[in-house]
């Protein structure tokens, strides 16, 4: 499988009152397209802080992040377009616009792309279609949905410009055990069959039974699973 992503001595901390907070310390890794990494860790630990830098949400202090071979910390990439196109975000808490169905999230977008609106509609259909989000469910507002649907439409959204990357940040940390299951299927099923690179970052250990590659995070460092034992 081809490296989608490569860490190399990746490092952000955080100006706090009490003293600077060291979130990421010098992390490195590798995950492949076609593949599920998992990075599992406590709350504080960093992951989300990790996760956040390879999205570029946020700026490290100095390390490499290499997507298909483009250092897109140091390169000057165009960043905007990077978390458009390149990568696609499940969140915690859905990050839905609650005011928009779900067929208005997931085009939002491909509109922020100026993706035709015929192209736009029926891309949006099919996605969450495969999520099991049918035409009722489509028309329903994200408020008036449940947990497991609201992540199912996330899903979609960040599926809607096909991205090379899924940055999956606590996707069943909101929703029960079954329910949970079900996302969890969904993520890995984009990585077997779409070749996606998925990272998932969670304190849910159950979900390293899915992983390809498989880390923790303690203190802003991380170890591989299978070393750690």
């Amino acid at each position: 499988m081809e490296n989608a992503l490569q860490v190399k001595n990746l490092s952000k901390t955080f100006k706090a009152k009490a003293g600077d907070v060291v979130a990421v310390d010098g992390v490195s890794f590798e995950a492949r397209k076609g593949e599920v990494t998992v990075i599992v860790g406590p709350s504080g630990s960093g992951k989300t802080t990790l996760l956040y830098l390879i999205g570029s949400l946020e700026s490290p202090d100095r390390g490499e992040i290499r997507v298909f071979g483009e250092d897109i910390a140091t390169s000057g990439a165009d960043l905007i377009q990077y978390r458009r196109v390149r990568v696609g975000f499940v969140f915690q808490f859905f990050n839905l616009i609650s005011a928009l169905t779900a067929l208005e999230n997931v085009t939002l977008p491909m509109d922020l792309r100026a993706v035709p609106a015929g192209e736009q509609r029926a891309r949006a259909v099919e996605l969450l279609e495969r999520m099991g989000i049918d035409a009722r469910l489509q028309r329903t507002k994200a408020n008036r949905m449940s947990g497991g649907e609201k992540q199912r439409v996330a899903i979609a959204r960040a599926m809607a410009n096909d991205p090379d990357i899924i940055l999956a940040d606590e996707p069943t940390g909101n929703l029960d055990s079954a329910t949970g299951r079900v996302v969890v299927d969904i993520l890995v099923k984009l990585a077997r069959e779409d070749g996606k690179c998925v990272i998932i970052v969670t304190h849910d250990e159950s979900i390293l039974e899915v992983a390809d590659r498989a880390f923790h995070m303690m203190d802003g460092k991380l170890t591989d699973h299978n070393r750690d034992g």
